[in-house]
């Protein structure tokens, strides 16, 4: 099934300087052969060698290229350096190339003590495609699973493998903005051949004279098309060039509006050759359509009879009015297109970032402790000096000025930390129940806001006592104890026999209270949903990391610099790894929402823009067109206001079938959206009146100004008018 497979698994790692102690959270502990694997040699040094993999091999480690920007300002001279690591000397063997990222990872380190909980990626055999990799792998799990009933890794009862590639994993998440970007694209290139297109037949309309004058004089109609092909080719080339110097500074801005974390970090987004020629070569096939085709259009027919006309006037038969108004006619239908696309991606915006969280995050600063390797040590051990540790640090903060209350769990919100198998005795089920666990402090509830709906929440007592009690959420009663009183129920969480070593096996935790849902992680995703969710002391079991949160009465961060002096005066060798403040977690969370609103808006706007340009250029060439008319109907009475009102129908007729046209072509749209949207209906009427009235608004001012000048016009010169 594989030619080769590689494992890996996260690792935090102290540094030591002999001075302090430095905190790299963002360590990978990597089978040897992972960097063959990727096929990514190094800049400095070696990678791992499959000796480093030994259980009796030297520590080594490899580094990443930022990390030896940052830290060492990219002194080569660290290569093969001893570095105290976790306390144990490990030497520096090689530095990676600055596009390399794997696991997201600042370091690389043999993995050599046989983990089992490491992840594992593999490279299929020639013939083996991804759908029958996972079929095999679904039948050995099950194999697993009934040979191992009890074993230390158990399966659940119902479960799945879900074959995904590598790119997949890594960008998946963004594929359907990529495609909405070149739909938008693609839409407003169509756009833009359509503006061109009229601006050009207009113009080739206007030097039908010329053309037929020539044609008098001896060229061929195959040498006039050329002539006005080679025009209109001189004038792509021109704005080809022009078009790459803005695309080059454009990609900028856009590059930095895409959400860190978006894409893998090993992404170079430039402009290339290849891309280069192919926006090159969309150009000269654009012109092509958008320079020939009205240049064969006009020279349809005898030329020799446009030599005694003007082309203006009473009786003029417009020959090239139907094409004219069709182009506008496209141009508004696919601006509505764009327009309703950046509409409801923006009603779901705003939806978003007024959802109720059911937290309050104003003013709430969270860190994370990086721990020496003493609190890692025995199980039981582990426990004390955690939960020790955490409770100084919850008295020290609840001193600080400015401070109003303090908690502690594994996870800030809106992120969610375990997932539990759910055991409820007297419920037998045939279907998974699945609850998120938090391990939490007293006080975590009231600092984040959340309302008591029934019982009580964990006291001091509860805490330190390490009781085995439980808090769950509604979503939890719901869906496990509907139409019952689940105070007192007795629940057990399989995860802790599975996962924390060092908590209380096989026990079952009585719940006391139950709090408000409140949002999770994905909560922007449009089929989110409340999850069961259960809390428990935090005492329980020292397994997990700390999370630390503080609400104080002004700007969080004013007090972070405190924080950690008080952290380490309880231990000089105890950091902080990460902070941060809830808002600022929740505008990461938002940002992508916000790239698709900002992108699909400007391409929504640009594409207005051409249909200003296209409605006012057609209407001022139509009212060129129709001047004699304008005099005669003036000479014979019209007034200033039936001329306007003739015009601007003439306009809004157009913009009126583009509008129906493109709420027809809308339909593909949606249900192209409706897995990208949420809190918002795909035929939201409000997003489908706005997009309307815009469109009407600027059909209307593209058509006042040529309908002004046509009210305006001197019927004596309009009389003359050639």
């Amino acid at each position: 099934m594989f030619e080769e497979t590689i494992a890996y698994n996260g690792i935090r790692l102290q540094y030591d300087n002999g001075k302090s102690i430095r905190y790299w959270p963002r360590g990978e502990t990597v089978t040897a052969n992972t960097f063959d694997f990727l096929g990514v040699p190094p800049l400095l040094g070696r990678t791992l060698s499959p000796d480093d993999g030994r259980l009796d091999a030297p520590p080594v480690f490899v580094m990443n290229y930022h990390v030896w920007q940052s830290e060492f300002g990219g002194d080569p001279n660290i290569l093969n350096k001893i570095f105290i690591l976790n306390g144990k000397p490990t030497t520096l063997v090689g530095i990676m190339p600055s596009r390399f990222n794997a696991f997201r990872a600042n370091f690389w380190l043999p993995m050599s003590d046989g983990r089992s909980d490491a992840s594992v990626m593999g490279r299929l055999k020639p013939g083996v495609n991804v759908q029958a990799a996972g079929a095999d792998l679904d039948a050995i799990a099950h194999r697993y699973q009934k040979a191992n009933p009890g074993g230390p890794f158990p399966l659940p009862e119902k479960f799945a493998i879900v074959p995904q590639t590598l790119l997949d994993s890594l960008i998946g998440g963004f594929k359907k903005t990529i495609y909405g970007l070149l739909a938008a694209v693609l839409l407003l290139l169509l756009i833009a051949c359509a503006n061109v297109a009229n601006l050009l037949l207009a113009r080739a309309t206007a030097r039908e004279r010329e053309m037929a004058m020539r044609s008098t004089l001896g060229a061929s109609r195959a040498r006039l098309i050329q002539q006005l092909f080679t025009e209109s080719f001189v004038l792509a080339a021109a704005a080809s060039i022009a078009g790459c110097a803005l695309a080059y500074f454009a990609l900028k801005i856009v590059v930095a509006l895409i959400p860190a974390g978006t894409l893998p970090d090993e992404t170079l987004i430039h402009m290339s050759v290849p891309v280069l020629l192919l926006a090159l070569g969309i150009t000269l096939l654009t012109t092509i359509l958008c320079g020939l085709a009205p240049a064969l259009h006009t020279m349809r027919g005898n030329l020799q009879p446009r030599l005694t006309g003007s082309g203006k006037g009473v009786g003029t038969t417009f020959r090239h009015g139907k094409l004219r108004a069709s182009l506008v006619i496209g141009e508004v239908a696919l601006s509505i297109v764009l327009l309703m696309g950046a509409g409801l991606l923006m009603r779901s915006f705003l939806v978003l970032t007024r959802v109720d969280l059911g937290f309050d995050p104003q003013n709430v600063l969270y860190f994370r402790l990086s721990l020496p390797k003493a609190y890692n040590t025995d199980v039981d051990v582990t426990r004390q000096k955690k939960n020790a540790l955490t409770r100084q640090i919850l008295d020290r903060l609840r001193a600080l000025p400015g401070v109003i209350s303090v908690s502690e769990s594994i996870e800030e919100p809106p992120l969610q930390d375990e997932w539990s198998d759910t055991i409820i005795p007297g419920k037998p089920h045939t279907e998974r129940w699945q609850t998120t666990l938090e391990s939490v402090s007293e006080g975590y509830f009231q600092m984040l806001g959340r309302p008591l709906i029934r019982g009580g929440l964990f006291s001091e007592d509860d805490v330190s006592a390490a009781r085995q009690v439980m808090v769950v959420n509604q979503a939890f009663v719901c869906q496990y104890f509907p139409n019952e009183n689940p105070l007192g129920r007795r629940i057990k969480m399989d995860v802790l026999d599975r996962t924390f070593l060092d908590a209380p096996h096989d026990t079952y935790f009585e719940i006391i209270g139950v709090v408000r849902d409140y949002k999770t992680r994905n909560f922007d995703n449009p089929a989110w949903e409340a999850l069961p969710q259960a809390f428990i002391p935090y005492s329980v079991q020292g397994y997990s990391w700390r999370t630390f949160m503080a609400r104080t009465a002004s700007d969080p961060t004013l007090i972070l610099k405190t924080v950690g002096q008080e952290v380490r005066a309880i231990d000089p060798n105890v950091g902080i790894s990460a902070s941060g403040t809830l808002e600022g977690s929740l505008r990461e969370f938002y940002r992508g929402p916000q790239f698709e609103v900002v992108t699909f808006g400007s391409f929504a706007s640009i594409g207005l823009l051409l249909v200003i340009i296209g409605i006012s250029s057609v209407m001022a060439y139509s009212v060129s067109l129709r001047t004699h008319e304008i005099g005669i109907r003036m000479a014979l009475g019209a007034q200033q206001r039936s001329i306007l009102r003739l015009v601007l129908l003439n306009g809004l007729r157009l913009v009126a079938a583009g509008i129906f046209t493109g709420l027809l072509g809308s339909y593909a749209l949606v249900r192209f959206l409706a897995s990208q949207i949420s809190g918002v209906s795909t035929t939201d009427p409000s997003t489908f009146a706005a997009v309307i009235s815009i469109i009407l608004l600027v059909g209307l001012a593209a058509c006042l100004l040529p309908a002004r000048r046509a009210a305006r016009t001197d019927p004596l010169v309009a009389l003359r008018y050639e």
